[in-house]
């Protein structure tokens, strides 16, 4: 099963670790330094070019090996659109 994230991007439900809200979530300067190491890292991805609204955290296993790599997903939908196509993806 997938989450469809906005703008034709799909991304498998079992790779997701969790779903936060922008606003609250990069209050913490531990989550400020993560997703600016992950930038820098070349492990995020813009969804869709308007204010993000929700990041996704997932661990994909790479194509080239079977290791497990962390990516961080930047949504223009909200976290709750984004956990209700998740319980339900036919939405």
């Amino acid at each position: 099963m997938y989450l469809h994230a906005g703008n034709n991007k799909n991304i498998k439900i079992s790779d997701i670790i969790g779903i936060f809200d922008t606003d609250t979530a990069t209050i913490s300067k531990i989550t400020k330094q993560y997703l600016s190491g992950c930038e820098k890292r070349g492990e995020t991805v813009n969804i869709s070019y308007e204010l993000p609204k929700a990041f996704i955290l997932t661990a994909e296993t790479a194509a080239s090996s079977r290791k497990k790599q962390n990516r961080v997903y930047f949504s223009q939908l909200s976290v709750k659109t984004l956990c209700q196509r998740a319980d339900d993806p036919l939405k």
